[in-house]
């Protein structure tokens, strides 16, 4: 087996097999530095090796959107041009072109590879809660929470599971803040009426 060696952190003396995943620190065969190397299965398993492109032979055979030459395996399911098994992308068990999978991980297309989400529900808590600090800033916050609650509701919320506790909260919070303005200012203008 082909195995990468891995080093002891204090000598750099190459560390065996039989060192890893073992359930207490161990010595280094070298200077004797307590061990303890944790490796995944991953590393023991073979690099798969890319594929070349098969040339095309035959006449009437599909070929390639990029390379005209070589013999089409698979289409691409962003967009369904035939590929190559050079330009074949897989990921999770799909295929895509080079360009396929680019443009779906910068607009976000394809959500496997997803680096980042907006977390509306932070968002929205968080601006239904601070203003509170200073009451009269809820004239403004209190709507927009609603309006960013109501709006986001379905959108994916976070890249680890979440549930909607944090918008229903913001939007609980925004609306008895809005009622409040809203008795607020019926008492103003009740009392200016009987009083004015």
């Amino acid at each position: 087996m082909n195995t990468p060696s891995l080093l002891c952190t204090r000598c750099r003396t190459p560390l065996g097999e039989a060192l890893f995943n073992q359930p207490e620190l161990v010595p280094c065969p070298a200077c004797a530095a307590p061990l303890q190397v944790a490796v995944f299965p991953a590393l023991f398993r073979p690099l798969r090796a890319g594929r070349d492109g098969e040339l095309l032979l035959i006449e009437g055979e599909s070929s390639c959107f990029y390379h005209p030459q070589k013999k089409a395996v698979v289409p691409c399911q962003g967009c369904g041009r035939f590929l190559c098994a050079l330009c074949d992308c897989e990921l999770n068990d799909q295929h895509f072109c080079p360009a396929c999978l680019e443009t779906g991980r910068t607009k976000g297309k394809i959500k496997a590879l997803e680096k980042e989400r907006m977390l509306y529900d932070s968002m929205a808590l968080s601006l239904a809660v601070y203003p509170l600090l200073i009451f009269y800033f809820t004239l403004v916050t209190a709507p927009a929470t609603l309006y960013i609650a109501l709006r986001y509701w379905n959108a994916p919320r976070s890249i680890v599971h979440r549930t909607k506790i944090r918008l229903l909260a913001a939007f609980i919070l925004s609306s008895l803040q809005i009622a409040g303005w809203v008795v607020l200012f019926w008492a103003l203008a009740t009392r200016f009426r009987t009083h004015g």
